[in-house]
């Protein structure tokens, strides 16, 4: 057993790691899409020592965004991006917006994927056509991800100024597609449908960049996700204000009381070799 003098260093260095996560979090309380850092601990020679950092995937509040083009997710799933590479990743940040040639992209320019629908509204995988209850079957038998994802492109015609030459405008609505609109309202044509992610343990996935991720091994292959899509806003952080304030207390207080152990012991150390000189 490591005496003391060792355990309160430990503890000391853990309780620094915790203030700075508790720290990350409360400088992006009003991050869009930023996910609360959760420090876990584990004992080591009985001194607690830092585990892991996970990421809070819970649910944010929905503030308004810049834009109609930007989204919301009420679910558990992820948009999917893909970069100019071909890398795929994974946000909660709906912060979307159509760029001069029509394609949806997120604010570092990769591409917002979604799936090509027919005028029934199905989604198209190559020629054929998926209905809702064909599309749930490939969930099911965690095939969904066969079906290809694609950009998603609103392209106006310099002629008539019309998106993809033939509609007015256009409106996403909760289940996620995305409708070219013509004749005052009067013609609603299913286009695309975002696409959306989850993960059987979503905390192990990897933040490459803020707000943006990708698979790892423990995480899982990504499934079907879910979730109502809201145009016109925003998923603000998921961070408990209360909660960080109070674990930062805590914190604070443990970094003392380690201090203190460890000026004790010094004094201790001092007088026993004062004696034996």
């Amino acid at each position: 057993m490591r005496d003391s003098y060792i355990n309160a260093m430990n503890i000391q260095k853990t309780t620094v790691h915790w203030m700075n996560a508790i720290s990350e979090n409360m400088v992006n309380l009003y991050t869009p899409g930023y996910r609360e850092n959760q420090v876990t601990f584990k004992t080591y020679l009985d001194a607690a020592v830092p585990d892991v950092i996970l990421k809070n995937t819970g649910q944010g509040k929905a503030i308004p965004g810049t834009s109609p083009e930007n989204v919301y997710c009420e679910g558990n799933g992820y948009f999917v991006l893909r970069n100019d590479e071909g890398g795929i990743s994974y946000t909660r940040l709906g912060e979307f917006k159509f760029d001069g040639e029509g394609v949806y992209r997120a604010t570092d320019g990769s591409k917002v994927q979604g799936y090509i629908l027919n005028d029934k509204g199905e989604i198209m995988s190559g020629t054929k056509s998926l209905n809702d209850n064909m599309f749930e079957d490939t969930i099911a038998s965690g095939g969904a991800l066969a079906v290809p994802t694609t950009e998603i492109k609103l392209w106006k015609d310099p002629d008539n100024g019309k998106f993809l030459g033939k509609y007015d405008e256009f409106e996403i609505k909760g289940d996620g597609i995305l409708y070219g609109k013509a004749n005052n309202g009067k013609e609603n044509t299913p286009l695309y449908k975002l696409a959306l992610m989850s993960f059987h343990n979503p905390q192990e996935l990897f933040e490459f960049k803020q707000g943006q991720y990708v698979e790892t091994s423990y995480s899982g292959k990504p499934i079907i996700g879910s979730g109502e899509i809201r145009s016109g806003l925003l998923e603000l952080s998921n961070i408990d204000f209360k909660a960080n304030a109070t674990h930062w207390q805590e914190a604070n207080t443990q970094l003392d009381l380690s201090g203190k152990i460890m000026t004790t012991y010094k004094q201790l150390l001092q007088s026993a070799m004062e004696l034996l000189s």
